[in-house]
C-alpha cells in the first residue's frame, strides 16, 4: 500500500436518543478500475496499536458502498434506499445485522474529497441505531515538491 492519501473517517452512532462519534486519521490508498472506486487503510486499535487491520470501502456508480475487511467474515453492504441483511463479528461470534440505507452521498474523486452515508441498523427487525459515516479524502502532496525540491 502506498499510503498516497490523508484518510479521515467520523462515525456517528445514536441509539435511544443518545450518540456517540469516534474519529479515526489515517494514511491509505484510492483508486478507480472499472468505474469502482476504492479506498483502503489501515486501522489500528488503541489497545493493541501495533496490530492493525486492513480495511477497503468499495464504491459503486454512486449508489452502492460495500464495507471489506479482509480476512474476516464481516461485508457490510450500503446501498441507496434498500435493506440487506450482513453478518457481522463481534470478537465473540457472528451476529446478524439488518442495514438500510437512507441517504449516500460521493463527491470522490482521484484529488479527494468526501463520502456521506446514514442508515440504520436493525437486530430482529427492530431498530437498533441511526447511523452516519462521513469519509474524508485527500491527497498528500509531494514533500520535495512543496518545499521546492531537494537543497543541494
Amino acid at each position: 500500500m502506498q499510503e498516497n492519501y490523508e484518510i479521515t473517517i467520523i462515525g456517528r452512532q445514536t441509539i435511544d436518543r443518545e450518540t456517540g462519534e469516534i474519529k479515526v486519521d489515517t494514511l491509505g490508498d484510492y483508486s478507480e478500475r472499472g468505474g469502482i472506486q476504492y479506498i483502503s487503510y489501515t486501522e489500528y486499535d488503541d489497545e493493541a496499536p501495533y496490530k492493525g487491520h486492513r480495511k477497503v470501502l468499495k464504491i459503486e456508480k454512486n449508489d452502492s458502498v460495500t464495507m471489506l475487511h479482509p480476512g474476516l467474515p464481516t461485508r457490510l453492504v450500503l446501498e441507496r434506499g434498500k435493506r440487506h441483511k450482513c453478518m457481522y463479528d463481534t470478537g465473540v461470534g457472528m451476529l446478524s445485522l439488518g442495514v438500510f440505507t437512507q441517504t449516500l452521498k460521493n463527491s470522490l474523486t482521484a484529488e479527494g474529497g468526501e463520502l456521506s452515508i446514514s442508515y440504520t441498523l436493525d437486530i430482529d427487525a427492530h431498530l437498533s441505531s441511526q447511523n452516519e459515516i462521513l469519509v474524508k479524502l485527500r491527497r498528500r502532496r509531494d514533500r520535495t515538491a512543496q518545499s521546492g525540491g531537494p537543497n543541494p
